[in-house]
């Protein structure tokens, strides 16, 4: 987890809230998919398994809150989900997101992590006076393994 319970726990007293099972359990569950991408129902589906009376208007507002205290950020890929992930540097100003590969033909989502924007952001800082906090990229295009299905199809109407 890029951040620690003691931290998390102080981060909520520090701002007056309660320290819950709820919101931990959340925290953790995020944490420890950092590369998935889940929607508030995937979170929920996930944490009942260990904490069955929670509820799904519970993790809404939890994830609303770890958002608000900018340790998960929110997702839009374009398909009217949105999603969430742990955060790159839990609390950290300034920090740059990984970007997403999106398969347009069966949905995954992968995440690349070099950030090969570091260039571009100091050329239009230069340029424009405008200092970049942050960035959001997505490529959009096709998997491996659905390339490897499309040519493998391929083949077989060849033959």
């Amino acid at each position: 987890m890029s951040i620690s319970k003691e931290t998390f726990k102080e981060m909520l007293r520090k701002k007056g809230l309660k320290v819950t099972d709820q919101r931990l359990l959340v925290l953790e569950t995020l944490a420890d998919h950092r590369d998935k991408h889940m929607t508030c129902e995937d979170i929920y589906e996930m944490v009942k398994a260990e904490c069955p009376g929670i509820g799904l208007a519970t993790i809404y507002r939890t994830v609303q809150l770890l958002l608000e205290m900018q340790l998960v950020d929110r997702i839009s890929l374009d398909d009217g989900c949105v999603r969430y992930e742990i955060g790159e540097a839990a609390g950290d100003e300034g920090k740059h997101h990984h970007h997403h590969l999106i398969c347009k033909t069966c949905g995954k989502i992968l995440p690349f992590h070099d950030d090969l924007l570091d260039e571009l952001e100091g050329r239009i800082e230069e340029e424009t006076g405008f200092h970049v906090l942050d960035h959001e990229l997505k490529f959009y295009g096709q998997c491996r393994e659905c390339q490897k299905k499309e040519n493998s199809t391929e083949q077989h109407m060849e033959v």
